[in-house]
């Protein structure tokens, strides 16, 4: 019996993630298929509810949904109950199931691009308060990060934070205050999507970084942002979104077809060449 699993958004055409689940089907030899489903908002319950009887063993969860999808599953992991997030579902029993893999993802890819990273990090400055922001933060204390600096332009996002994880060091700081808190910073993680491909850019004096620093962007489209770009010329360390998008993947793709997925060269390399060709 071939297998099955989706990726649901709103829009949901510009998903990478069929392109990655297919590469590992391919290689591992699954009989197996990852489609696109555009469902809207107000659809979203209604397909939950059914993800068996279309034929799906599970799938992932992408924007507007995490949050909703979060509420109507029945069981949860650890990290998701944490981040009230969701981005990959499975059956489990019976019961809709949820994990939220983007903290894995984004430590995994660190790991891979600045090896050592967290042994000493006491400092780190994290741009945005949005949903990704939670997940980086909840990552940065998971791996003993001991003092966090969110900057945002909207400070109630940040104290929204701040009561979401009482137990982490988080101070907030405007955006306006730049470059000043990036003084004594060890990583710099860009959060929001300013210099994404379509949006404005992120223009940021890297000036007060320490010269062992490591500087990170989630943003993948264009795979080398303009941050990351002045970073590398400082000689600062950098990780890029790529890897995120990669590693946070692998577990949805365990849990639905039983094997254990690896992010290769070759991925990376059919991944980026489809970036680069529509950025």
């Amino acid at each position: 019996m071939s297998l099955r699993a989706f990726v649901i958004g709103w829009p949901i055409s510009h998903s990478r993630s069929p392109l990655i689940h297919h590469y590992w089907l391919d290689q591992l030899g699954i009989a197996g298929s990852y489609a696109r489903v555009p469902v809207a908002p107000p659809d979203l319950a209604t397909f939950l509810a059914n993800i068996e009887v279309f034929g799906f063993a599970g799938g992932n969860v992408t924007l507007p949904h995490k949050e909703k999808a979060f509420a109507v599953c029945a069981v949860t992991t650890p990290v998701a109950q944490r981040l009230k997030a969701v981005n990959t579902l499975w059956i489990d029993r019976g019961q809709l199931a949820g994990d939220n893999t983007d903290v894995t993802g984004f430590l995994a890819s660190l790991d891979a691009d600045v090896p050592g990273w967290d042994k000493s990090v006491d400092k780190s400055v994290v741009l945005g308060a949005g949903g990704a922001a939670r997940g980086i933060v909840y990552a940065l204390h998971s791996r003993g990060v001991r003092r966090i600096v969110l900057v945002n332009r909207t400070r109630s996002r940040g104290e929204e934070l701040q009561r979401q994880f009482p137990e982490v060091a988080i101070e907030l700081a405007d955006f306006a205050a730049l470059p000043g808190p990036l003084k004594d910073a060890a990583l710099l993680v860009n959060t929001t999507s300013l210099g994404m491909v379509g949006q404005p850019p992120l223009d940021i004096d890297l000036a007060p970084l320490p010269d062992n620093a490591v500087v990170a962007d989630i943003v993948y489209a264009p795979l080398e942002t303009a941050l990351l770009r002045r970073a590398a010329a400082r000689g600062l360390r950098i990780s890029g979104g790529l890897g995120m998008l990669l590693y946070q993947a692998a577990p949805g793709f365990a849990r639905w077809f039983g094997q254990e997925p690896q992010v290769t060269p070759g991925l990376r390399a059919l991944v980026a060449a489809d970036i680069a060709g529509k950025s």
